[in-house]
């Protein structure tokens, strides 16, 4: 009887560790081999250790649970804690978002991270109205263009159609005489083979990840941009955790955008030689060529202050500080 009473009550207490441990589903949107997914894996390791898995966060990677476009919402709404999204997928809902995607304004690492370090404060304050806390942000390599064709100017993009993947894509596609069209990265493959699309502006990450040496021939190394991925999580779910596993997390975060930016620059090396490596001609612009997107870029950085002059200029005065 009494080893009955000792087993029942080391029993209750097994249930009452594993109840108040706590799961959270992360939803990212890109695949395991993508370096921003590795960052998350570890975001959500250290959280789980440092916490002796009170809380563990489930990792979803590849739009495997909510679409890429959805995870905002889905974290806003509450239907998931947090989430990885690419910044400049918001663009529509604020210019303050498209200072992820504004070609020739950050096109070096260095650039990239101080203007991350300027637009920070009023993409919190637009998170804040939607109760959503930013966590951390990781940076892809710079963006450039890939094409089944070589391109020493933009004519030889004449006509052309060209991958988009938010707002400032898009309205760069128009500038450069091509057609807009959205794909997300799952599709870029057939969309190449199939003709939907014939050039796109994106990392090598991206390309390497995607074996696009499988449809397409031409990497032309323009630095246009270093976008990122940003995590966000849902303010109340947050606020709901004891100050010491709030602190664990803000602490992960650190870790996980520390680790991105040091990681970057040697990912993208990677990355690039593995397109060589795969028969993909890697070159660099021609002098016609970055002066005619240079110029593209001063006309985008120019309607970009006009459609919210208080906050992007906010951002540009922060930036050029």
């Amino acid at each position: 009887m009494i080893k009955k009473v000792i087993g029942l009550a080391v029993l209750a207490s097994t249930i009452g560790v594993q109840s108040s441990a706590e799961t959270w589903n992360m939803p990212t949107p890109y695949g395991d081999a993508n370096m921003p997914t590795k960052i998350a894996y570890q975001f959500a390791e250290e959280i789980k250790s440092k916490t002796g898995g009170e809380l563990v966060i489930t990792v979803h990677s590849g739009a495997s649970l909510i679409k890429h476009p959805e995870i905002p919402r889905a974290v806003k709404s509450g239907q998931v804690q947090l989430g990885e999204v690419f910044i400049g997928t918001l663009g529509n809902e604020h210019p303050v978002f498209k200072h992820d995607n504004m070609p020739f304004v950050a096109t070096s690492y260095a650039d990239s991270e101080k203007l991350w370090l300027a637009a920070k404060p009023e993409m919190e304050k637009l998170l804040k109205k939607d109760g959503l806390m930013l966590l951390y942000a990781v940076p892809w390599p710079a963006q450039s263009l890939y094409t089944k064709f070589p391109v020493a100017s933009l004519a030889d993009l004449s006509d052309s159609k060209m991958r988009a993947y938010s707002p400032s894509t898009s309205r760069l596609a128009d500038l450069m005489g091509t057609t807009p069209t959205t794909v997300q990265v799952p599709d870029i493959p057939q969309a190449f083979s199939t003709g939907i699309i014939d050039s796109m502006v994106t990392s090598p990450s991206t390309g390497a990840n995607g074996q696009a040496w499988d449809y397409l021939t031409h990497y032309t190394s323009i630095d246009a941009w270093i976008p990122k991925n940003m995590v966000i999580v849902n303010t109340r779910a947050f606020k709901r955790l004891d100050k010491a596993t709030q602190a664990i997390i803000l602490e992960a975060a650190a870790n996980a955008e520390k680790s991105g930016w040091a990681g970057v620059v040697e990912q993208a090396r990677k990355d690039t030689q593995t397109l060589i490596d795969n028969g993909i001609i890697v070159t660099a612009p021609s002098a016609q060529l970055i002066t005619e997107l240079k110029a593209i870029g001063a006309v985008m950085s120019d309607e970009w202050l006009a459609e919210a002059p208080k906050e992007v200029g906010a951002i540009l005065k922060a930036y050029n500080k």
